[in-house]
């Protein structure tokens, strides 16, 4: 049960906040294990299997539930109700959850477990991330807890490579507005970020960069600024997983 909503709330936790509420379904309302989400920025719903008629845009990271498979086309119901078809490539249930208490790293496809890494955290890793940490403050090198998505895949990270995690996201920005951390300028822009699929502005006092990469030590050490770190050989098996949009939920 706590995977299927843990799958769930991964994939539903959207940056369309104007559509799609952010609080997790249950187990009664959807079946997590045919969950999917949107990877195209420009998706379309056709009406046939041919896909020469197309009659619904669906939004980047749109969660689907998947109705059939033929061949390399998907047969696919949206939030709203409606049904239609795309195209295998066009659409994922990989997931990521990292556990800090655990130290580790694993890739879900749906409720199955693809594999687990061993990853080291930030400098202060038992705490959740709040403000910018800097050499002065270390403290505050804390990897953040929350339901995120990786907004961009960067293949030449001076830490091998590197998913880009969408912190701030717009609960950290609702956070940081409310005790008087950032401007309301940074909360819309941040807010903007989020409803456009795109990486937040990552120079507010509540920091940014938070990635997943390589060069970990396997040994589930407590060195970084607030990225998880794994193994490179271990970042080269999830990057041909992860796509833009692929949901990450951090928890304790």
């Amino acid at each position: 049960m706590r995977y299927l909503l843990l799958a769930a709330v991964a994939i539903c936790c959207i940056a369309h906040l104007d559509s799609y509420a952010l609080q997790a379904p249950t187990s009664n309302d959807l079946d997590a294990d045919r969950l999917y989400y949107v990877t195209g920025r420009k998706t379309s719903l056709f009406r046939d299997i041919e896909r020469s008629k197309p009659y619904v845009r669906l939004a980047f990271r749109e969660p689907v539930t998947l109705l059939s498979i033929e061949g390399s086309v998907m047969r696919v119901r949206t939030m709203d109700g409606a049904t239609g078809y795309v195209g295998e490539d066009e659409v994922s249930n990989i997931w990521i959850l990292v556990s800090k208490r655990r130290k580790l790293v694993t890739l879900h496809r749906g409720l199955e477990v693809v594999s687990e890494f061993r990853a080291d955290f930030g400098y202060n890793a038992y705490s959740d991330k709040e403000i910018l940490g800097t050499e002065g403050n270390p403290d505050h090198w804390r990897t953040p807890e929350g339901a995120f998505y990786v907004v961009r895949k960067n293949p030449y990270s001076q830490f091998h490579r590197a998913f880009l995690l969408n912190y701030p996201n717009a609960e950290d920005a609702a956070r940081g507005l409310r005790d008087g951390l950032i401007s309301q300028h940074q909360f819309d822009t941040i807010m903007q970020s989020e409803s456009r699929g795109i990486a937040p502005p990552m120079g507010t006092p509540l920091g940014g960069m938070i990635e997943i990469h390589g060069h970990g030590t396997g040994l589930s050490s407590n060195w970084t600024q607030g990225c998880v770190a794994v193994l490179d050989e271990d970042m080269d098996f999830m990057w041909t997983y992860v796509k833009e949009g692929t949901p990450v939920v951090i928890e304790k």
